[in-house]
């Protein structure tokens, strides 16, 4: 099954000292980074699917182990917020998805950004020591060593900085089933709302690719989503090539 509704849980403390991308994932209670109201759409040449918050590609199948894309750190043209990503699950598992990538968040004339690892249904946790700029190159991975632990990597091209954090024992949170590898340009959920979604121009992740049963495959045939909200489609995603993947707000 997908992610679908929430879970009632204890937010956690500090909230007000968090950066802006995290405290929005935290106070979203569980809705997490996951994908909701995922609607079979029109079948052209290439078969697109709507969510209310997930706009990228979704590969299908069984023993994605890795994901990974480079992409440059987008400058937001209007007050709100987004976040592009990787992850390994939740489309069609239902029990846990590896994650890891950039927020950001512009309010008036300023723009902050957060680098973020997560093993949901757990919380998403800031990468406090790697600083994140507009038109840095960062290279987000995420690798599942088994169902039940993993890796978190995300390296800043220009500043050469690379951060990682490693997950071990995380049966308590939920296994992963490694049925789905994507990459992900996503609309947070605070509570029960999504907040604003701001213009964040194009991300084209390149050099994506994924590891399935030990081998190493592109994106071509992966299940394009975009995002619609109020019977309005606000991204245009397409593959460009067998490993790059560009999403536009439209």
């Amino acid at each position: 099954m997908k992610f679908e509704g929430a879970f009632l849980v204890t937010l956690l403390a500090g909230l007000a000292n968090a950066a802006p991308g995290t405290e929005f994932r935290r106070r979203r209670a569980e809705s997490g980074h996951k994908l909701i109201n995922h609607v079979q759409g029109p079948t052209n040449t290439t078969e697109v699917s709507y969510s209310s918050n997930w706009a990228g590609a979704v590969l299908v199948g069984t023993g994605y182990t890795s994901v990974t894309a480079t992409f440059t750190v987008p400058t937001p043209k209007s007050a709100g917020s987004g976040s592009a990503w990787v992850g390994i699950d939740g489309d069609t598992c239902g029990t846990a998805i590896l994650q890891t990538g950039i927020d950001w968040t512009k309010s008036g004339s300023s723009i902050t950004y957060d680098a973020w690892y997560e093993w949901y249904p757990n919380y998403a946790y800031d990468f406090s020591t790697l600083t994140i700029s507009e038109g840095d190159s960062v290279t987000v991975t995420v690798t599942a060593s088994s169902k039940t632990a993993g890796k978190a990597k995300i390296k800043n091209n220009t500043t050469g900085k690379t951060v990682t954090h490693s997950f071990s024992n995380e049966a308590s949170e939920g296994s992963l089933c490694e049925y789905n590898a994507e990459w992900i340009v996503e609309d947070f959920e605070e509570g029960s709302s999504l907040v604003s979604f701001a213009d964040f121009g194009s991300v084209v992740f390149t050099s994506a690719s994924a590891t399935q049963s030990g081998s190493t495959v592109g994106i071509t045939g992966a299940q394009i989503i975009d995002i619609e909200q109020s019977s309005k489609v606000l991204t245009d995603a397409s593959i460009t090539s067998s490993s790059q993947l560009t999403v536009t707000y439209v």
